[in-house]
Formats: C-alpha cells, structure tokens, sequence
C-alpha cells in the first residue's frame, strides 16, 4: 500500500479515536451531579461484573491538614471539561487536571486580605460559563468569591473586587453575627441563589432570607425573605415583631432546581435558638419548609413545612432530590425530601400536592417557662421511617452485659422517649440523634425508576436544658455565665470539649494562649468556631478571665464580674450540649444497626432493601454481625448498577449492587470520606473520586482526594 495512503489512513483511525473518546467524556458538572440533585451518573463503564478491579488512578494532596486532627474536608468536587474544582481544608480552592490528579492553579479565600471569620466547613463549588467567561463561585466564611475557572484569578469586576460578604442584605444590621455558607448555591441562567448558615444557640442570630446574587455583577436580584415582614403571607403565623429579632430559618442544606419550570426548591432550617421558642409563640413560617419559588423573581409558588414551632432541630438535612414516578397510574414530576426524623416525603413539584398521606398527629407538651409548642405535628404514612423513631428498654444495647447496665441504669433517670418529646431540664432522648437519620449528604435516586437510596445514622442523643440564671443564691461571675449561654454548648459545661464533633477541651487552654490571644478568637472565629464579635469588649474579657482562671467558678455569694453585663441574652434557658448517648466502651446506647443504606421505591412507596453501612472490624472478630457505623457524606448512583459511598466511620469506600444491596468491592482510604463522591468519564475512562477529610466522630484527618479508575488494556 502507498505509504501516503497509509499515513492517511493512520491520521483518519486517530482522529476518530481522539473523537470517539471526547464523545464518551461525561461531566459531572453540578454539585452532587446535577441541579436537580439526583446523584445519579449515566456512566457504566463501571459495572457490577468489573467493579472489583478497582484500582487507584491518582492522588491528590489538596494541604492544610490541621496536626490535631481536628481538620475536615465536606466538598464533593465538580468536574467540567476534565478539570476537577474542589476545596481543601482551609477552603483553598483548587483546579486539578480531573484524568492525573496533576494541580492547574490554587485560590486562597484570603488572599489579598480576605475576612478572618470563621471559615467553617465548605461543601462543594458551582461553575458558570457564558462563551469565554468561566467563573467558579464558591463561598469561604461570610464571603463569596467569583473565581477565574481557567487561571484561579479572582474576578474584579464581580461585586467589591471579586467579593460579597453575605451578612449584608438580610434587612438588619448582621455585620458581626454568623453568616456563613456551606452548601453551594445553585445556578439559574445568570442568577445564583444561595442558602445560608446562621447561628442557633442562644443569643443574636441572623434571618436566613434566599437571596439570589447577579453571577456577572455580584448584585443582589431578588430575595425571599423566611422570617415574613408585615403584610408578608405567614407574618401572622410569628410574634408581631419577631422580624427585628428572630434569627434562623435559613437554607444551610442546599437547594434543587427544575430548569424546564424554572422553580428552585429550598428546604429551610429551624428558628433561632433551636431549643426554646417562648419568644417566636407561634408555627414559625416559613421554617422547617420545603418552599418552591420563581426562580425568575423568588416569588413563593407553594410550601409545606415538616415541623411547626421546632424546638428539636429537625429541620431538612440535605437538598431535596428531583425525579419522575409512576404514581396512580401516571407519571409524575416529584420532588422527594429527606429528614433528620428518617422520613421521606414526596410532593408533586408543580402542585405541592403529597403524592403519599401525611397524618397530623398529637405531640406531647413542653413544661419550659414561657414555651408553647405546637400540638401536631405531620407525619407520612409511607414510605415507612429509614430509621427507627422510639429508643424503648427493648431497644437498649445488648453488645454486652456491662454496657447494657450502664445505659439503663441512666435511661430510668430520663424522660421517656415519644415522639416529638419536648426538650427538658431532666434530660430528652433524641432519636433519631441530631445529625439523623438523614444527614447533610443526602440522598441518591435513579431518577428513571423512582428509587431513592439514602444512608442513616441510628444514634442516640440526650438533650438536657439549664437555666441562663443560676438558682438558690449562687451567682456566677460574667465571664463563666457568658460562658454557658454561647460556648459550652459546644466545649461543654466543664469545658471538657467534645471530640467526636471536633470540639476541643478548654480545660488547658492557658498552656496555648493568652488572654489577648482568647480575645482576639472570641472577635474572628477559627475553623468550625464561629465569631462572637457582637460581644462587647467587657464581655470578651470576662470570658477571657474566666477560661483562664482569673475569675474561680460558680460560688455562691459570688457577685458579678461587671453587674449589668450577665443579662447577655433573653432567652431563659440554653442546653448542655449536643451529646451522644454512648456505652462504656465508646459504642452507641441503641442496639445496631447504627448505620444503614436503604433502598426506597417511590413509586410505591416500598422499600427494595437494606443493609448495614460501615463496620467495627473488633465487634466482627467478636462474631457480631456487621453493626453499620455513623455515617456523613451521601450516595451516588449509576446507570451501571452501582452505588458508590464512603461516609462510615470505618474509613471505608464501598461499592453496592444496586438492585441487592450488596457489597461488591471495598477499600481504605487514608481518612475516612465524610464527603459525597463524584464520577465522571475522561478520553474514554471513568473516575470516581471521593475526598477523604476524616475529623469528624474522632477519626484521623488527611488532606488527600482519591480517584479509582479501571485497569487500562
């Protein structure tokens, strides 16, 4: 053969090679997966029958991995045109070649002088694109940042040098309460509407108002206020003034989109402080509510709220997750949400109508001073809970004799759980715990047959209410009174810390800083610490001097550090701590499982299967079947038949069949994967890839994302 028509030849297969396989590249554009938060890749490269020659492709080492373990990573990254978007502990954001693992550019949120506040946690990243400008946003702290996706330049002409500070534009004066988000928003045309965090202890919180950001200007275009204003639908359902003073209500989990509708779906946080309603009397619209909006004009177009009044932190954990189901003989745009209670309810989208039957039941009543809870409260008939709702005698531990003992003889001493128990001074089981049931990871679904797969966590907790003002005589200094009604519930009461929730003890603090150092902390936050800077400087100190034992604790005929100074918050009551029930050896009060993954069909409201999720290999040794784990990050779901998730506390990365539930292959990762996976296709090959943050239930941190990938032939 001609040797030109040979090279021609050669030049054609190649060409069409090279385009075969861009033609199998497959995105996974949007946080977890795509606007309408399926989870769910087309991909199916990746198959029941190959899944275990999993092999890793690539590592990447994202830095700023905290030494005391304490650092965490939450993001599931994005990936666009086979660049990998994600975060890095200290909210670095960074762009990575998606087939290598190989580093294009990083962007520090405070480069050039960025806000020092609290940082917190972030979960993931949104990309938009209009010809040659390619912007990623992403939020650090109180800021959102529009970012060059090709060279990770900061976009000057996106609001005030490529910055918003989100505490502005919520109607009052907000610029030293907590205002941060952790969740990315969602893009519609070129508008981004995003959520927020706020604070739910006791004392000054922000209202969580929706508000959509122009993508090109950075100006706000529309708001939807939660906390109503006057003349506002459900005003009347909250004290007449409670829009100048009550915080909450906010979109922390994330939103969901339908394009075609142009409707965004917002699922919204309880009401400021989460635990003690007496000064928000009434059903508290539009907190705890799946809300569907305009997402033109952030006009409400329905809502239905799963708690009325919340004082049990039982709001929406996650986004909700858009699919199609054969409902009454008809196929049926819905929109599916996942609870902390472990219930599922589904709703048509356009409508908002219950595509199952939801039953206002009686709840007991609260005996706090000045509380007032609601006597109802909704609960679906089907699908069935994905975790169980009594924690009963029946239901206490029996991994062995000692533990039980230890959990019952503290059980007796509680108020008996019931559904919906209000908190108390005696001590409340949570259960459900309160990170769920469902948790912020989510839920999966075939959106093609209307089955949902969602992980659970079967934990116990106890919540125990304290009054602000001590009783019998004793009066505590300022500094220690402040102390209890902001911080210890985090640090604890003892200010022994809580580290299964990377809270540090206290108790030494004086060998690592000082005074002004304490000060300096209390005004910015750090890492999950958020920033009291609406403290006044007195307030500051005294705190300051108590954690340093300048000021001795609580003894009776004690006078104030600085009368006046100890009436800091309105409230009457504040709350131990966020505590999990567990035995002597570190294991929950309940008996397993602990952790699950479930398979729901939504078309009938059935369940396929379930499994126990995560594993104590010691328990295993002991002939213990699989107990499951607490578990944080979701699913993710694909046309080859797979499930894919890490999320246990074992540090685990796990594969099920999805139609069985079973294990189909399984690896360690260097840190447990608190995080949702991502998969993708490039040239031809399909990743996936899961951040392994670890530092969450006391687990070890790292830095590192993994991707696993087939053998190449």
């Amino acid at each position: 053969m001609n040797a030109r028509i040979v090279f021609a030849v050669g030049i054609f297969i190649c060409s069409q090679t090279i385009a075969a396989r861009a033609a199998e590249s497959t995105d996974w554009p949007s946080y977890l997966g795509d606007k309408a938060r399926s989870h769910y890749s087309p991909l199916k490269q990746i198959n029941a029958k190959n899944v275990n020659q999993l092999k890793v492709a690539w590592t990447y080492q994202s830095g700023g991995e905290r030494p005391d373990g304490r650092s965490q990573i939450q993001c599931s990254p994005i990936i666009v045109d086979g660049v990998l978007y994600g975060t890095s502990p200290e909210l670095v954001l960074f762009a990575i070649n998606a087939a290598t693992g190989k580093e294009l550019w990083r962007y520090s949120p405070l480069a050039g002088g960025g806000d020092h506040q609290a940082l917190g946690v972030n979960r993931g990243v949104v990309y938009w694109a209009d010809g040659e400008d390619r912007r990623i946003l992403y939020t650090a702290g109180s800021t959102l940042h529009a970012v060059n996706a090709k060279d990770g330049k900061s976009i000057s002409t996106f609001g005030d040098g490529g910055r918003v500070d989100i505490r502005e534009g919520l109607g009052r004066d907000a610029s030293k309460l907590y205002v941060i988000a952790t969740t990315p928003g969602i893009v519609y045309r070129d508008l981004l509407i995003l959520g927020s965090r706020v604070s739910e202890g006791p004392g000054p919180a922000a209202p969580g108002h929706i508000r959509a950001y122009d993508i090109r200007t950075g100006k706000m275009a529309w708001v939807f206020r939660t906390i109503p204003h006057p003349g506002e639908v459900g005003y009347e359902t909250w004290p007449a003034d409670a829009w100048k003073y009550i915080g909450g209500a906010n979109s922390w989990a994330g939103t969901a989109l339908d394009e075609k509708r142009g409707i965004v779906f917002v699922p919204t946080g309880s009401a400021a402080f989460d635990f003690w309603g007496g000064n928000r009397i009434g059903q508290n619209l539009f907190a705890n509510c799946l809300i569907a909006l305009d997402a033109n004009t952030g006009k409400r177009l329905w809502h239905y709220q799963f708690v009325h009044h919340d004082v049990f932190d039982r709001d929406p954990p996650a986004p909700p997750n858009l699919l199609t189901v054969q409902h009454n003989g008809k196929s049926v745009d819905a929109v599916a949400q996942v609870t902390k209670s472990g219930h599922v309810f589904v709703f048509n989208r356009e409508t908002g109508e219950p595509l199952f039957p939801i039953e206002e039941r009686t709840v007991p009543k609260s005996d706090l001073q000045g509380e007032s809870t609601w006597p109802t409260q909704p609960i679906p008939l089907k699908p069935a809970p994905f975790a169980r709702q009594l924690f009963s005698a029946d239901e206490i531990t029996d991994i062995s004799p000692e533990s039980r003992k230890m959990v019952l003889d503290k059980f007796v001493k509680l108020r008996p759980h019931a559904l919906y128990m209000p908190p108390s001074r005696e001590g409340t089981i949570i259960f459900p715990g309160f990170d769920g049931g469902a948790e912020w990871g989510g839920a999966a679904v075939d959106p093609h047959a209307g089955i949902l797969y969602v992980n659970a966590n079967e934990m116990p907790w106890i919540l125990t209410m304290v009054e602000t003002k001590p009783r019998g005589g004793a009066t505590l200094s300022n500094g220690q009174q402040i102390y209890g009604q902001i911080c210890a519930t985090c640090h604890g009461v003892n200010r022994s810390g809580d580290p299964a929730r990377a809270f540090p003890s206290l108790e030494k603090i004086a060998e690592k800083l000082k005074k002004p150092d304490i000060i300096q902390l209390l005004n910015t936050g750090r890492g999950m610490m958020p920033s009291v800077a609406f403290l006044s400087t007195e307030q500051k100190e005294a705190v300051a001097g108590f954690l340093l034992g300048e000021i001795p604790a609580s003894r009776a005929g004690d006078q104030p550090a600085e009368s006046g100074n100890d009436a800091l918050i309105s409230e009457p009551y504040t709350h131990t701590g966020y505590n999990r029930w567990l035995d002597t050896n570190g294991y929950p009060a309940v008996k397993p499982p602990w952790g699950t993954l479930n398979a729901i069909d939504l078309n009938t409201g059935e369940y396929v299967w379930r499994t126990p999720l995560g594993e104590f290999p010691e328990l295993t040794a002991r002939g213990i079947p699989p107990t499951g784990t607490e578990n944080y990050g979701g699913p993710v779901v694909t046309a080859g038949g797979i499930i894919f998730i890490a999320a246990s506390k074992d540090e685990m990365f796990r594969a099920f069949d999805q139609k069985t539930g079973k294990i189909l292959w399984q690896t360690k990762l260097p840190a447990a994967g608190y995080a949702t996976p991502a998969t993708y296709m490039v040239n031809g090959q399909q990743f996936v890839v899961i951040a392994c943050g670890g530092g969450k239930s006391g687990t070890k941190s790292s830095d590192a994302y993994v991707a696993f990938a087939l053998p190449k032939e």
